[in-house]
């Protein structure tokens, strides 16, 4: 991004997302891959995983900024992956934000009681994603 794009960034209120690390967790391959290409095209570094499980390990290799866990995963759910990193003190303050086809209000709810921090339906569009990792950041810098 040349310096011109930059400030033009800054003055529309756009915030960089550059070296901004996440993880997205969803079984779902096509999720995973088009997420990370439009999360990377912005700067951020991806790492990806299947389920829960993969996910546990990976988080604690990596310490990502901002975490994506899709909530209908075989093995370990949403949920349960949600509440693990909430209940962990090294990761309790890392955002999580829930994706799902599902847009219940108890499904919202139930992420609120084990700890996410927003809610995203899928599908979404690039700008809806990039909104959450915005809202996130600026969540994570006012703290």
């Amino acid at each position: 991004m040349c310096a011109d794009q930059n400030n033009t960034n800054a003055e529309q209120g756009i915030m960089d997302l550059n070296g901004i690390k996440i993880m997205l967790i969803d079984d779902s391959r096509t999720i995973r891959r088009s997420a990370e290409t439009m999360l990377s095209k912005e700067g951020c570094e991806v790492i990806t995983a299947n389920d829960g499980f993969a996910a546990l390990a990976l988080i604690h290799k990596h310490d990502p900024d901002l975490i994506f866990v899709d909530i209908m995963m075989p093995r370990l759910d949403g949920y349960q992956t949600c509440a693990i990193i909430k209940n962990n003190p090294r990761f309790k303050n890392v955002p999580v934000v829930m994706l799902t086809s599902k847009d219940g209000l108890f499904d919202k709810a139930r992420g609120r009681i084990v700890g996410s921090d927003h809610y995203l339906t899928k599908p979404f569009t690039r700008d809806e994603l990039l909104s959450a990792v915005r809202q996130q950041r600026e969540r994570m810098e006012a703290a």
